[in-house]
């Protein structure tokens, strides 16, 4: 019924045991990942940002899941399941409110207390009627400085109710907390409402990257996501820097934020911290 639905009704569609298989799998899922939120099974790994100096600037808040019998599971196999279902709310919830609790914690290190941290903001999570009151009272309750907060989004979230978009983002700028557009380059952006957009940072995304010494077109492409966030007024960062011939010419283009494995990989709490330090006595562990 569900697959002759999704060809748009009026169809026929017949049982499959591949089928019934899936929907077992997807069942299974669904109800781990509600054993998980519970048995608080997800945990936020950090992938440091750097600037042009090499300088810890920030992170990455990156969501992981540490199952108990089937050990680390990726976001790719669970987020798209749980934005479905409605578990992306409360997991979104968590991921901000521990966020707030790390920068809390950091605002205690001479390391650390200038880093800001980065959180992914699923679409579903965005749309609710409250999420400017969860996110201002996470920040609150926690004590920190709301600047230090950056929400990431997708193109495709900013493009799906535009105007929904902007008047929560102005609310929340207003509150002081900064927002960047995750993989930018990949979407639909339109450039009229891109200028209306109250963003801080583009994020170039990986893809782009990856080919950037090979391929003059990611290569022209980088260019003009760099020199649009200038002109925009908006601060730039490139992701999935893995060379230091990336790096440089990410350089010579003008970006002057990094994040990717040449730097660190995502790593727990206790791993970052001894990352921060590493770079704090000017060496990278």
């Amino acid at each position: 019924m569900y697959e002759a639905k999704k060809a748009g009704r009026n169809t026929l569609r017949f049982f499959d045991p591949a089928m019934q298989h899936v929907l077992e799998e997807r069942a299974t899922l669904e109800s781990w990942i509600r054993q998980g939120i519970q048995k608080q099974q997800f945990r936020l790994f950090y992938q440091l940002q750097v600037d042009d100096q090499g300088r810890p600037i920030g992170a990455e808040a990156l969501l992981r899941w540490e199952h108990p019998e089937r050990g680390m599971i990726s976001p790719a196999q669970f987020i798209s399941l749980a934005e479905e279902t409605g578990l992306i709310l409360p997991l979104g919830q968590w991921v901000i409110e521990t966020a707030c609790a790390q920068l809390k914690e950091w605002q205690q290190y001479p390391y650390a207390h200038l880093l800001t941290l980065a959180v992914n903001v699923s679409a579903r999570q965005f749309r609710q009627a409250d999420f400017v009151e969860q996110v201002q009272a996470a920040v609150t309750l926690a004590g920190i400085d709301p600047t230090k907060l950056k929400l990431e989004l997708t193109e495709s979230l900013v493009l799906d109710n535009v105007e929904d978009t902007i008047a929560k983002m102005h609310q929340l700028k207003s509150f002081g907390t900064p927002f960047s557009m995750d993989d930018f380059g990949t979407g639909h952006s339109s450039l009229i409402y891109l200028k209306r957009l109250p963003l801080d940072q583009l994020k170039i995304d990986q893809s782009f990257v990856h080919d950037i010494a090979t391929d003059p077109s990611d290569a022209a492409i980088v260019q003009t996501i760099i020199n649009m966030g200038k002109t925009l007024g908006m601060a730039v960062i490139a992701e999935g820097v893995e060379t230091t011939e990336q790096l440089a010419l990410l350089g010579q283009y003008g970006c002057q934020a990094f994040q990717g494995y040449l730097f660190g990989k995502p790593v727990a709490q206790a791993e970052f911290d001894v990352v921060l330090q590493g770079f704090n006595k000017g060496r990278t562990v």
